[in-house]
Protein backbone atom coordinates (compact mmCIF):
# COMPACT_ATOMS: atom_id res chain seq x y z
CA UNK A 1 0.00 0.00 0.00
CA UNK A 2 2.04 3.09 -1.54
CA UNK A 3 0.49 5.76 0.65
CA UNK A 4 0.88 4.05 4.11
CA UNK A 5 4.39 3.71 2.91
CA UNK A 6 4.93 6.46 2.25
CA UNK A 7 3.87 8.31 6.00
CA UNK A 8 6.81 5.99 7.44
CA UNK A 9 8.94 7.23 4.66
CA UNK A 10 8.27 11.04 5.23
CA UNK A 11 7.69 10.92 8.60
CA UNK A 12 11.33 10.03 8.76
CA UNK A 13 12.20 12.32 6.35
CA UNK A 14 10.36 15.52 7.38
CA UNK A 15 12.84 15.86 10.15
CA UNK A 16 14.94 17.92 8.19
CA UNK A 17 13.16 17.93 5.09
CA UNK A 18 10.26 20.56 4.97
CA UNK A 19 9.38 19.79 1.58
CA UNK A 20 8.60 16.03 2.94
CA UNK A 21 7.33 17.02 5.85
CA UNK A 22 4.31 18.66 3.51
CA UNK A 23 4.12 15.52 1.28
CA UNK A 24 3.79 13.43 5.00
CA UNK A 25 0.96 15.79 6.34
CA UNK A 26 -0.92 15.76 2.56
CA UNK A 27 -1.18 12.21 3.62
CA UNK A 28 -3.71 12.84 6.10
CA UNK A 29 -7.63 14.53 6.26
CA UNK A 30 -7.26 17.51 8.58
CA UNK A 31 -9.62 15.85 11.17
CA UNK A 32 -7.79 13.00 10.73
CA UNK A 33 -8.30 10.80 14.14
CA UNK A 34 -4.49 9.79 15.61
CA UNK A 35 -4.33 7.18 18.43
CA UNK A 36 -1.29 6.81 20.04
CA UNK A 37 -1.31 3.99 23.13
CA UNK A 38 -5.38 4.63 23.69
CA UNK A 39 -4.82 8.57 24.03
CA UNK A 40 -6.87 10.03 20.85
CA UNK A 41 -6.05 13.41 19.54
CA UNK A 42 -7.35 15.56 16.10
CA UNK A 43 -4.79 16.11 13.37
CA UNK A 44 -1.43 14.58 12.35
CA UNK A 45 0.15 17.89 12.33
CA UNK A 46 0.18 18.81 16.42
CA UNK A 47 2.17 14.93 16.72
CA UNK A 48 4.82 15.29 14.76
CA UNK A 49 5.56 18.32 15.11
CA UNK A 50 5.80 17.34 19.36
CA UNK A 51 7.33 14.47 18.25
CA UNK A 52 10.40 16.18 16.37
CA UNK A 53 10.49 18.95 19.45
CA UNK A 54 11.59 15.59 21.42
CA UNK A 55 13.49 13.68 19.26
CA UNK A 56 16.73 14.84 16.56
CA UNK A 57 16.96 11.60 14.89
CA UNK A 58 14.51 8.55 13.70
CA UNK A 59 14.59 5.59 11.03
CA UNK A 60 11.44 3.23 10.80
CA UNK A 61 11.11 -0.13 9.59
CA UNK A 62 7.98 -2.23 9.00
CA UNK A 63 6.69 -4.87 6.91
CA UNK A 64 3.92 -5.11 4.55
CA UNK A 65 0.64 -3.67 5.37
CA UNK A 66 -2.31 -6.04 5.55
CA UNK A 67 -5.99 -5.52 4.65
CA UNK A 68 -7.79 -6.32 7.02
CA UNK A 69 -11.49 -7.54 7.15
CA UNK A 70 -12.88 -4.45 8.37
CA UNK A 71 -11.20 -2.59 5.86
CA UNK A 72 -8.44 -1.15 8.27
CA UNK A 73 -4.84 -1.79 7.09
CA UNK A 74 -2.34 -3.08 9.58
CA UNK A 75 1.33 -3.25 9.85
CA UNK A 76 4.24 -4.39 12.30
CA UNK A 77 7.04 -1.72 12.79
CA UNK A 78 10.37 -0.78 14.72
CA UNK A 79 11.73 2.06 15.46
CA UNK A 80 15.16 3.55 16.36
CA UNK A 81 16.03 6.93 17.03
CA UNK A 82 17.79 9.93 19.39
CA UNK A 83 16.08 11.62 21.50
CA UNK A 84 16.95 15.65 22.22
CA UNK A 85 18.63 14.55 25.47
CA UNK A 86 21.03 12.37 23.44
CA UNK A 87 19.69 9.05 24.73
CA UNK A 88 19.35 6.49 22.05
CA UNK A 89 15.95 3.97 21.90
CA UNK A 90 14.53 1.38 19.60
CA UNK A 91 10.66 0.34 19.84
CA UNK A 92 8.44 -1.77 18.64
CA UNK A 93 4.96 -2.09 18.19
CA UNK A 94 1.42 -2.01 15.44
CA UNK A 95 -0.29 0.53 12.70
CA UNK A 96 -3.31 0.05 12.16
CA UNK A 97 -4.65 2.69 9.41
CA UNK A 98 -7.83 3.32 7.30
CA UNK A 99 -8.18 5.22 4.31
CA UNK A 100 -10.48 7.32 3.12
CA UNK A 101 -12.18 7.24 -0.64
CA UNK A 102 -9.71 9.76 -1.89
CA UNK A 103 -6.94 7.83 -0.68
CA UNK A 104 -6.13 9.85 2.43
CA UNK A 105 -5.57 8.32 6.24
CA UNK A 106 -8.57 9.27 8.35
CA UNK A 107 -7.43 7.10 11.22
CA UNK A 108 -4.38 6.07 12.29
CA UNK A 109 -3.64 4.08 15.28
CA UNK A 110 -0.25 3.48 17.01
CA UNK A 111 0.67 0.32 19.83
CA UNK A 112 3.20 0.27 20.95
CA UNK A 113 4.85 -2.81 22.84
CA UNK A 114 5.53 -0.23 25.87
CA UNK A 115 2.86 1.08 26.71
CA UNK A 116 3.77 4.16 28.48
CA UNK A 117 5.71 5.34 25.07
CA UNK A 118 3.46 8.21 24.58
CA UNK A 119 3.53 9.64 28.12
CA UNK A 120 5.36 12.71 27.28
CA UNK A 121 2.94 13.63 24.69
CA UNK A 122 -0.53 13.48 26.47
Amino acid sequence: MQILDDYFRLFDDSRSDHKAKEQLLDLFTPDAEIVLNGFKKVGFEGFINAYYENNIDVKHMWEKWELKENGTYETNWAVCGKSKDGNVYAKTGIDIAELNDDGKIIYLENVQADKNAFKKYE
